[in-house]
């Protein structure tokens, strides 16, 4: 191979890895939505992003954790994900219409019933009270917390690389 062959291959293996390396995406749509928007500057998720190699490998576990919810008789649905889409946009409804919650800035992600809260709160009590109301929405099954007290905390949670993605 000559020199300028050799250049030329690594440079497009080269882009052909930074190429993968950039295909980050919700492969499995997992609900991901904006809640509240009153804190600026907090630090905004990056939300449920994943490579085509990580999604190979997350495909399975995703099958044998969605079913046995239903195996077990916990679940009338044939999967756990199956709940998800119908109960982000509700909990995401229910929160703002709650009023306690209305000086944040929070995003959710569900997946497998659980309810993922991200964001920054004004106090730790306003955290577990949005904890708390969470669990109150059908067919929760539990709450990671993420929240963190003010703006300038380091979050719990990947950041978002980069555009101004708000919240409602």
């Amino acid at each position: 191979m000559k020199r300028g062959e050799l250049i030329l291959f690594i440079f497009l293996a080269w882009l052909s890895s930074a190429a993968v390396a950039q295909d980050r995406r919700n492969h499995f749509n997992d609900p991901f939505l904006p809640v509240t928007s009153a804190m600026p500057g907090c630090p905004v998720p990056e939300g449920p992003m994943f490579t085509p190699e990580q999604v190979r490998a997350e495909a399975h576990v995703r099958a044998q954790h969605g079913g046995s919810c239903f195996r077990s008789g916990r679940c009338r649905l044939p999967n756990s994900y199956l709940y998800d889409k119908e109960i982000i946009p509700r909990m995401v409804s229910y929160l703002q219409q709650d009023g306690r919650f209305n000086n944040t800035s929070v995003w959710v992600l569900g997946e497998r019933r659980l309810v993922t809260l991200m964001g920054c709160v004004q106090t730790q009590e306003q955290a577990r009270a949005m904890e708390q109301a969470v669990m109150l929405v059908d067919d929760v099954m539990g709450v990671v917390n993420y929240l963190s007290v003010g703006t300038t905390a380091k979050p719990k949670y990947g950041v978002a690389a980069a555009g101004p993605k708000t919240a409602r």
